[in-house]
This record gives structure tokens, C-alpha cells and sequence, in this order.
């Protein structure tokens, strides 16, 4: 099985339907699809917040809030991979790059195909849980309804999705309607944010699979069989332009998505606090179980999107370490003074570590992952206090 991308098909997929692949056709009009229907789920999910707000309903105002602000989150990510269009091109050209230079070397060719097949299986894993997420919060709100239909009839019943329409739509077949269009819609944003889950880890592998190559290549030149090489000139400006081009795209990595980790570190902090009240509140209630049931798979997505992020910018980190241990553990001192003064740049380059930021202000990492959730746990205690 061979690869020349580490990019799934899953995630080019997702991304020519969300209009960011290059050569996509009709991007503009993808684009112009998500806009409109995000833009009406939005306007119909915050008339419902507001009118809680002024009922003073706070159960169904926390419960809006940790369905609307995914949404919400999923606007700014594509608003923002597509204001940074040309940027997420030199990603892919980067990938294409590196890909061509190690399709003459059988230890590089290993590795990225299997960079490439591990991307794969977590791309399938990562937007599985995803649809597997709405399925069972679909399935757990039919199952509502049908319990309640009997007593209240259809006005009792809820929607995929709470929103406030400007029309009635109680009655068939417009409340048939709704509900399909809820339901294509959950299940094609899930599909989205899964699939932008997966792009970072598709671009982290990638990157790792680049160190890999670089520590190989500098364990490799410094044997004591090729010190003394004719082409060890050529060997070593190999080596560092790979380890530029790795900065380079490890740096284009952080810019695309520093200020979309910061969003996603507010947003799921504010939404794992929402769903954790939700399911703390309705522990007690006459269908506990069913609305547990409902959130808990909800919760343990949005937790898998915060864990995906923050695992990603660990790993780098962890990862780029293995560059700087490469050219200390090298034969060097086999060589000659002149040549093995050209290790030293690489070694003091890559004692700075690969990483990615919330916003340029921290490093994402395991830690940061933990503060989330503390975060969310003391907030919980404050809303039910406030209830």
C-alpha cells in the first residue's frame, strides 16, 4: 500500500466540501452554503437563548447555551481558515514538498506511509465518535418525545435543536420538516468539526514524521563510515533545509491555529461546564436517565475535541525534543572539527521546542487540558448555586 499524502480521505473530503481545498469547483458557493445555514441555525438558537433569559428559564438556558456555542465555534473556525486561505495552501504544499523529497530513501518512505496510515485510523476514529454522538442524542430525543407525546402531544416534544422560529411549527408536516433539516444539519456539522479535529492531528503526524526523518538523517551522517564521505556537503545542507522546512511548517501550523485554540479553549470550557450542569440537574429528574444518557455522550465529544487539541501541541512538544537528542547522541566527534562545527546552529535550533499556543499566550498541552476541566468543574458548582 503506498501514500503520497499523509492527508486522509476522509479530511480532503471535508475539506473540498467546506470550499478550502485548492482546485475545489464551486468553492465560493460551499461557502456560501455553510454561511447561510450556520447563519440561520445561529439567529433561530439565539432568539431561543434570549427568550429564556427573559422567562428566567436557566435549565433550558444552560442546556441551549451547550448546544448553540459549538455552533458558534464552528463559524469562527471556518471564518477563519477561510479569511487564512492562502496560509493553509502552503501547509498542503509544504506536505506535497516533503512527501516528493523522501520518495528515494526506503527508511523515509516507512515512515511517512506509516505517519500516513496512523492518520487515517484516527481520522475514522475521531469522526466516528462524532457520529456516533448525534446518533445516540437523536436516538435519546425521539425517545423522549415518544414518552411525552401520549400526555402532551407534540407540545411537549423537543427539538433536535432548541430554536425559536418565526412561524408555528407544531403541526405536520412543517414540525416533520424541522425536524429532518435539525437532523442533517447535527449530523453534517458533527461531520465538520470531526473532520477539523482530525486535520490538526493529520498536520502534527506529519510534522513528527519529519523529525523522525531529520534524527535519522543526523544519526546517519555522523557514522564513522560516511565522516569522511564526498557527498557529505550535500548530506548536511539536505538535512538542515529539511529541518528549516520543518520550523516553517511547524510555524504555519501555529498561525493557522493559535487563535482557534483560543477560541476552543473558551468556548469548551463554557460548554463542558453547560453539559455537566445539565447532567448533575437531571440525575433527579422523572426521564433522569434519558437525559443523562443524552448529555453524556454530547459531554464526552466535546471533551474528546478539547483532549484532541491539547495532546496535539503536547506531542509537538515532546516530539521536537527528539531533533535536539538526535545531535547530541550523533557520532560527531568522529568527524572532523570543521564538520562537526556545522552541528552545532541545528543543536541550538532545536533546543527550541515545536509548539502550539492558546492565542500566542500559552503552550497547549495535557496540563492545559486539566485546567480546562477543573475550570468547568468549579463553574458547575457555581450554576447550581445560582439555580
Amino acid at each position: 500500500m503506498s501514500f503520497m499524502t499523509t492527508v486522509s480521505p476522509q479530511v480532503e473530503f471535508g475539506l473540498r466540501v467546506i470550499g478550502v481545498w485548492p482546485g475545489t469547483p464551486c468553492s465560493n458557493l460551499y461557502r456560501i452554503f455553510w454561511t447561510v445555514s450556520l447563519g440561520l441555525a445561529q439567529t433561530f438558537q439565539f432568539r431561543y437563548i434570549i427568550g429564556c433569559i427573559q422567562t428566567n428559564d436557566f435549565s433550558n438556558l444552560v442546556d441551549s447555551v451547550s448546544t448553540t456555542l459549538p455552533y458558534s465555534l464552528l463559524c469562527l473556525k471556518l471564518i477563519f481558515i477561510w479569511l487564512n486561505q492562502k496560509l493553509f495552501n502552503d501547509i498542503l504544499t509544504s506536505m506535497s514538498r516533503d512527501w516528493h523529497n523522501c520518495s528515494a530513501i526506503a527508511f523515509n518512505v516507512c515512515t511517512m506511509t506509516n505517519k500516513a496510515i496512523l492518520s487515517r485510523r484516527c481520522s475514522m476514529l475521531i469522526i466516528g465518535v462524532y457520529c456516533m454522538a448525534v446518533v445516540v442524542y437523536i436516538s435519546v430525543i425521539m425517545e423522549f418525545n415518544s414518552i411525552v407525546s401520549d400526555e402532551l402531544g407534540k407540545e411537549g416534544q423537543q427539538l433536535f435543536l432548541k430554536m425559536k422560529f418565526p412561524f408555528v411549527y407544531e403541526f405536520s408536516p412543517v414540525y416533520e420538516i424541522v425536524m429532518f433539516v435539525q437532523f442533517v444539519q447535527l449530523l453534517g456539522h458533527a461531520l465538520v468539526i470531526g473532520m477539523l479535529d482530525a486535520l490538526i492531528v493529520t498536520l502534527i503526524l506529519h510534522v513528527s514524521g519529519q523529525v523522525d526523518i531529520v534524527s535519522q538523517g543526523l544519526f546517519e551522517l555522523y557514522s564513522s563510515d560516511k565522516c569522511e564521505h564526498k557527498s557529505y556537503r550535500k548530506a548536511t545542507g539536505a538535512i538542515i533545509r529539511r529541518h528549516q522546512n520543518l520550523i516553517a511548517l511547524s510555524d504555519n501550523i501555529e498561525n493557522l491555529f493559535s487563535y482557534i485554540a483560543l477560541m476552543q479553549f473558551l468556548t469548551n470550557t463554557l460548554v463542558i461546564c453547560c453539559i455537566a450542569f445539565v447532567i448533575v440537574t437531571s440525575i433527579d429528574g422523572n426521564q433522569g436517565f434519558i437525559m443523562l444518557l443524552k448529555s453524556l455522550f454530547f459531554y464526552t465529544a466535546i471533551t474528546l475535541e478539547a483532549f484532541i487539541f491539547c495532546f496535539a501541541g503536547e506531542y509537538l512538544s515532546n516530539k521536537s525534543k527528539s531533533i535536539a537528542n538526535a545531535a547530541y547522541e550523533a557520532f560527531w566527534y568522529n568527524a572532523e572539527p570543521s564538520k562537526s562545527r556545522n552541528l552545532l546552529i541545528l543543536m541550538l535550533r532545536s533546543q527550541k521546542r515545536l509548539t502550539l499556543t492558546i492565542g500566542k499566550f500559552n503552550d497547549l498541552s495535557l496540563q492545559v487540558f486539566a485546567s480546562i476541566l477543573r475550570a468547568s468543574a468549579s463553574y458547575v458548582s457555581v450554576l447550581l448555586a445560582m439555580s
